[in-house]
């Protein structure tokens, strides 16, 4: 029996590091492609969309931390799956919108350059840290393996909230730039 769960476990992490590399690769890629798909205005909106994703991201990772300080397990569960879905949806959002759309500048000068450019790179560069992280903490807690998941949270969580609240600033600095 022990045998078959370290197979599947094997094989589930395998999958966990093809995803971790893959949808860094997928998504530098769409971004590099120049030609932009034409698929309706109402992708214009999709930063407002992503913006809303990263605030809303933020603010159940703060309260799945209480949920857990609280022994409310369950809860804390229910809300770190809908956190977890918000990543994917916040994917699909971020290459839709940079299949149709072209980058926005930022537009802001001086010192403030200098913030928005730190808080995008750091976020960007944490962003490919934090994916395999919540994919195994997501995981260990999904086989029941609390120790190993409480082992990992401890870098992921930290991360996965800056990625998020960065995401807010930068959307928040940039917002006034897009067309």
């Amino acid at each position: 029996m022990k045998a078959v769960k370290a197979k599947q476990d094997k094989a589930s992490m395998t999958f966990i590091n093809v995803v971790s590399v893959a949808v860094p690769l997928v998504v530098a890629i769409l971004l590099g492609i120049r030609q932009k798909l034409d698929i309706g205005a109402w992708t214009k909106v999709l930063p407002h969309v992503i913006g809303a994703i990263n605030t809303l991201t933020s603010v159940l990772l703060i309260y799945g931390l209480f949920l857990i300080k609280q022994k409310q397990i369950e809860r804390h569960k229910k809300i770190m799956t809908i956190a977890f879905g918000l990543g994917g949806l916040f994917l699909v959002c971020y290459v839709l919108y940079h299949l149709t759309n072209p980058s926005t500048s930022f537009g802001g000068e001086g010192f403030v350059k200098y913030i928005y450019y730190f808080v995008l790179i750091s976020h960007i560069l944490l962003s490919l840290v934090v994916l395999p992280l919540v994919l195994r903490t997501y995981f260990f807690a999904w086989i029941n393996e609390y120790e190993m998941h409480r082992k990992l949270t401890k870098y992921a969580f930290p991360i996965w909230l800056y990625v998020s609240i960065t995401g807010v600033i930068a959307y928040l600095m940039i917002r006034p730039y897009y067309v």
